[in-house]
């Protein structure tokens, strides 16, 4: 009896052990904040398929390879530009033979609801005689948006006319945010971000052309937890890119 009793607590401390070693398996994703929305859906799919807790963070994608560069404990890293992922592969900071192109995206140009203004993406256009006020984008050195506007408004000429003008944010979700409460007439952001705000109108697509393709890629950070591996395999699956879809992203 004393025998039966003692394998009944050694198998429950067993269980709990196991329990709680699940319940402390953990993914970290830092990924840009253009994609907030699709991964934060991805994530919480996975937490209910899998014994396993994702964490997210999302920010520019400059910020997010300076703060792994420094030491933060990433699993996976997924930049909005191929700039940053190639930055971190020249430190040795992440698996190369992980590294794909996921998803694209393309560059539009947004303004407060009801602010519509006439544009064309024409090199004739006088861009900055078209609207009053300041243009919001991410900075154009450093976070991928503001480096593909700034592509784009130099192609088509109108850079000069508005740089003066432009408000660098930290992100592109910063940017979308001032666009919103009408502290910019103007914005560009991703096509993906200006379709989660109710806010906000879209008046012109920038043509591909004026710009490089604006790239997903995504990796392995070098070290990650032997959990990353399902999730990074998971975000490729056509389940995780039925989510990417349906918020405007593109297959690639």
């Amino acid at each position: 009896m004393i025998k039966k009793q003692l394998l009944l607590c050694l198998a429950i401390c067993v269980m709990g052990v196991s329990f709680a070693a699940n319940a402390g398996e953990r993914i970290t994703i830092f990924a840009a904040a253009s994609l907030t929305n699709a991964i934060q859906e991805i994530a919480a799919e996975y937490e209910k398929e899998k014994a396993v807790k994702v964490q997210t963070s999302f920010a520019a994608s400059s910020t997010l390879a300076k703060q792994i560069e420094q030491g933060a404990p990433a699993d996976i890293y997924m930049s909005a530009d191929t700039k940053w992922m190639s930055y971190l592969q020249e430190k040795g900071l992440i698996d190369a033979g992980s590294k794909t192109n996921l998803l694209g995206n393309h560059l539009v140009l947004i303004v407060p609801k009801g602010k519509v203004f006439k544009v064309e993406m024409d090199k004739n256009f006088n861009f900055g005689n078209a609207f009053n006020g300041r243009l919001c984008t991410g900075e154009t050195e450093s976070v991928p948006v503001g480096i593909y506007a700034k592509q784009a408004l130099k192609n088509l000429g109108w850079w000069d006319a508005v740089k003066m003008r432009l408000v660098g944010t930290q992100d592109v979700r910063a940017a979308l945010v001032f666009v919103e409460r009408g502290e910019c007439a103007a914005g560009i952001v991703y096509e993906t971000d200006a379709r989660v705000s109710a806010k906000v109108e879209t008046i012109a697509l920038f043509p591909d052309a004026s710009h490089e393709p604006v790239i997903y890629p995504l990796a392995l950070v070098k070290g990650a937890s032997a959990q990353a591996a399902g999730f990074y395999h998971y975000m490729k699956s056509d389940k995780a890119k039925a989510v990417f879809t349906r918020y405007g992203f593109s297959r690639i």
